[in-house]
């Protein structure tokens, strides 16, 4: 299982139909898979751990995809070995009266990590150069000067919000946050076998919206805008990974491997104690030993 196969390269070009949403490595049996989860999630755990104790870097997860592509399955899946108190979970909304009145990185920025810290971002500024492509009346709402109709939210103004998103990650990177972005790569089909299931099942008809069904009706819109961004914004330092969906083992495995590697290239340590704390450390701890005949 070789993450780097699902790299996006920006100067190719991108055809997601091309790209399969289900496991193509048969030879990964679903033991084999629940294996390799379990020995990643263990090692990730312990890597959050030194990045806490740390305190000095960060980790961005971006979770992109469409609906019921498994973004929530994921979060769960991955961090379910890792302390809750060096992990957050943000999910974007649409953007309050608040939100509307900064620009539209602001809630964003407002989220990002603190040092020692991951944060997992479900959605997230992409849907500023996604739902928003597909339906350019939102960017209307944000009151941006010139901008006072949807005929002028022309190539020219998306090519500059990828920018501006390239710059915003660039800009964390460079102190200290580290950007990971997955998409969730899931068929039309996959996703209307998900819908039906939360249909059938009370238990999750809190998961179902009737704004789901709306804009399924936008799939191949959808599939167009992603295109755009994943090759407009997948960077050396900051590239797009597109992960098959259809079958959640499979996802949950590999991203798990993405997860993993980004933290042993951040390769976080335990920050060191002086010496006159480990000579105190060693004193107190013979006496203890000998106090409780430990």
């Amino acid at each position: 299982m070789d993450f780097n196969n699902f790299k996006v390269k920006r100067r190719k070009k991108l055809s997601l139909k091309r790209i399969p949403t289900r496991n193509t490595e048969k030879h990964l049996s679903k033991k084999d898979l629940t294996e390799n989860l379990v020995a990643n999630i263990d090692r990730i755990s312990t890597l959050q751990n030194r990045l806490y104790a740390e305190d000095r870097q960060a980790l961005l997860i971006i979770l992109q995809g469409m609906d019921s592509a498994g973004k929530d399955s994921t979060i769960r899946a991955i961090m379910s070995g890792v302390s809750p108190q060096g992990v957050l979970v943000c999910s974007f909304k649409h953007p309050t009266e608040l939100e509307l009145e900064h620009d539209y990185l602001w809630r964003h920025e407002q989220n990002l990590p603190q040092h020692g810290q991951i944060t997992i971002f479900n959605r997230s500024h992409y849907e500023n150069v996604l739902i928003s492509r597909v339906h350019p009346k939102l960017v209307l709402a944000e009151r941006l000067p010139g901008i006072d109709h949807v005929k002028k939210i022309d190539k020219a103004f998306w090519k500059t919000r990828y920018k501006q998103i390239n710059y915003f990650e660039r800009r964390n990177i460079q102190n200290g946050t580290q950007v990971l972005k997955i998409f969730l790569h899931i068929s039309k089909k996959e996703q209307g076998k998900r819908f039906i299931d939360r249909m059938a099942h009370k238990e999750k008809h809190w998961k179902f919206s009737s704004l789901d069904i709306i804009e399924r009706k936008f799939w191949k819109e959808y599939q167009s805008a992603y295109e755009l961004a994943l090759k407009q914004t997948s960077t050396k330092i900051a590239p797009w990974f597109i992960v098959p969906a259809d079958d959640k083992l499979y996802a949950h495995c590999l991203i798990s491997k993405i997860v993993l590697d980004k933290l042993k290239t951040m390769n976080p340590c335990f920050p060191p104690s002086n010496k006159k704390e480990e000579a105190y450390m060693k004193k107190k701890r013979a006496k203890l030993i000998l106090e409780y005949k430990l």
